[in-house]
């Protein structure tokens, strides 16, 4: 299918997306949602990719929803339609790897997009917020929520109550970003970061993400319990025995993906 509003290119087992409406700061319109939910939808399919990698460009990751779009809604329209859930949502569904590679502004659905993913790498230059209440509404998907698990009630409160953009150093302080990257060096350290997790074994990955998510849902000892039954399944995989013995024998694995 061919895209007006992302741009994809294949890195080997990696797909880098690329947000693509540069006129309007890579505004989520529902055009653009959707086809990233089909793209996202093809590559769960496609036994050949193994990580993707979401970006925008150098002033904007998405600086939020495309406003325009969403201004005259009236409730109902919003509700039957279950605006965000139906299309936005499709990443957080996405069972493969994502990774954030955030340069610019991210801002209101910029950032709960980016959020969405595994994790975000962000330039220097990054910039993200929560501006929703300068337009007279509130987040709606996962700005309140997301945010607030991984930046804590105080900082995501006062985000979300008076707009403030917090740069990638300080995001970086707060647990919202991995790490900071020097802005040309961004994609390059993003797809060098997906291509060290795509040579790895791709069910073993899918357990490993599926752990470490399902620690935001559950107690603490019923987190380990889920933990340690996967733990266990991995001994019934070929891929564990061959990184074993790899290691024993002090060369690099050869994963099959079984």
């Amino acid at each position: 299918m061919n895209y007006d509003n992302i741009l994809i290119e294949t890195h080997g087992k990696v797909r880098l997306v690329k947000l693509n409406r540069p006129q309007a700061l890579n505004a989520l319109s529902p055009e653009l949602t959707r086809e990233l939910a089909h793209a996202l939808d093809s590559f769960e399919q496609d036994t050949e990719v193994h990580v993707v990698v979401l970006t925008g460009n150098e002033k904007a990751f998405a600086a939020g929803a495309d406003i325009k779009a969403m201004k005259d809604l009236t409730y109902m329209q919003a509700y039957k339609s279950d605006f965000i859930t139906d299309t936005w949502e499709r990443i957080t569904k996405f069972r493969k790897p994502t990774i954030a590679a955030v340069s610019g502004y991210a801002l209101g659905g910029g950032c709960e997009l980016a959020m969405m993913c595994d994790f975000i790498l962000a330039a220097e230059s990054a910039k993200f917020g929560q501006p929703e209440i300068n337009l007279g509404t509130i987040p709606g998907a996962g700005g309140s929520q997301r945010l607030t698990r991984f930046v804590g009630k105080s900082k995501a409160m006062e985000m979300v109550l008076t707009a403030r953009m917090i740069d990638a150093q300080e995001a970086e302080r707060c647990g919202l970003v991995s790490r900071v990257i020097a802005n040309d060096k961004l994609i390059e350290e993003a797809l060098a970061t997906a291509q060290k997790i795509a040579a790895l074994s791709m069910p073993i990955v899918l357990m490993a993400k599926e752990a470490v998510n399902h620690a935001y849902e559950v107690s603490l000892s019923e987190g380990i319990h889920f933990e340690r039954r996967l733990f266990h399944s991995t001994f019934g995989t070929e891929d564990q025995k061959e990184g074993m013995n790899a290691f024993i024998e002090k060369r690099k694995p050869i994963f099959k993906n079984q």
